[in-house]
């Protein structure tokens, strides 16, 4: 019996290696129990990249935005553009002018807002309530709306109603007060004698523009009710009485006669749509330090005037 090679020692392959002419290939056998050959280490890979004179082009940050409510955005898979109207942790709902409405995924960059991508993100939660209201008044904690008293405060529009709602819905609240827009002052004097004020049944009206001359000082005159108290700023628009550096703008654009004010303002300003604008000026809105002081006061006393006993 011939013997075998010792244990440990070299084997010779029972094949011979191609290009290595009429050589036997070796193969090392590491004898039993001893510890595996170290893996060869990874070549480190090249620390200039493929070229050392080459600067990395840095990515387009996209923005992202809160999806607040009427905030104006374009789904740049599909084109549909509308206001935000509900926005969960996952989803937003877009409403359009007509009134469709769409959801959407809150996927990054989706969505386009004057023409720039951005995403959209689920708004913060809301703070716990402040010792002070938005108004400035002591916020009363754990409060319960109170049952609404017959007394009314009218505005203009519906962008009146919200901004007021934003700065003093707290204190309208804990007083039971109703604000209703009643799209402008045209037929105040027969809305009014329609309500039948009285002394428990008291009627505030905020109006735009009320100055010496302007169409809305005739009309205010002509209601004479000693329970209706009628007061207002001299902004055309209740938009100008937001100051603007909360917009963030120096200062709100000049528009001429016999335009449209919303209008004029957005083209000035390189806005494409009212519906943007009106989201940018709302969310502006925290306190009432976002407000010029004639708004302020006009609505303090509107709100004194209806509370009275």
């Amino acid at each position: 019996m011939i013997p075998g090679p010792p244990r440990g020692a070299a084997v010779a392959s029972a094949g011979v290696s191609k290009g290595y002419d009429d050589r036997v290939r070796i193969r090392y056998q590491a004898p039993a129990g001893a510890p595996a050959r170290p893996a060869r280490p990874a070549r480190p890979a090249d620390p200039y990249g493929q070229d050392i004179l080459s600067t990395p082009r840095p990515r387009k940050q996209i923005p992202e935005v809160p999806a607040v409510v009427d905030v104006v955005a374009e789904d740049s898979a599909s084109g549909f553009c509308g206001a935000v109207v509900v926005c969960t942790s996952t989803a937003v709902t877009l409403e359009d002018r007509k009134g469709n409405r769409r959801v959407f995924p809150l996927e990054p960059a989706r969505f386009l807002i004057d023409g720039e991508p951005v995403t959209l993100v689920r708004p913060a939660a809301a703070a716990a309530a402040p010792v002070k209201s938005a108004s400035g008044s002591r916020a009363v904690a754990g409060l319960r709306a109170r049952t609404a008293r017959a007394a009314r405060i009218w505005v203009e529009g519906i962008h009146d109603a919200a901004l007021i709602e934003r700065v003093w819905g707290h204190d309208l609240r804990v007083e039971g007060i109703v604000v209703e827009p009643i799209d402008g002052l045209d037929n105040l004097p027969a809305a009014v004698a329609e309500f039948r004020p009285a002394a428990d049944r008291r009627l505030g009206v905020l109006a735009d523009h009320l100055v010496a001359g302007s169409k809305e000082s005739r009309i205010a005159v002509q209601v004479t009710s000693p329970h209706v108290l009628i007061t207002g700023h001299p902004y055309i628009d209740v938009w100008e009485a937001v100051r603007p550096e909360s917009v963030g703008i120096r200062a709100w654009p000049s528009v001429p006669r016999g335009v449209d004010w919303k209008t004029g303002v957005c083209a000035a300003l390189g806005i494409s749509d009212t519906a943007v604008m009106w989201g940018r000026v709302n969310g502006a809105v925290g306190s009432y330090r976002d407000l010029a002081t004639p708004l302020i006061t006009a609505v303090e006393r509107l709100i004194d005037f209806v509370t009275e006993q």
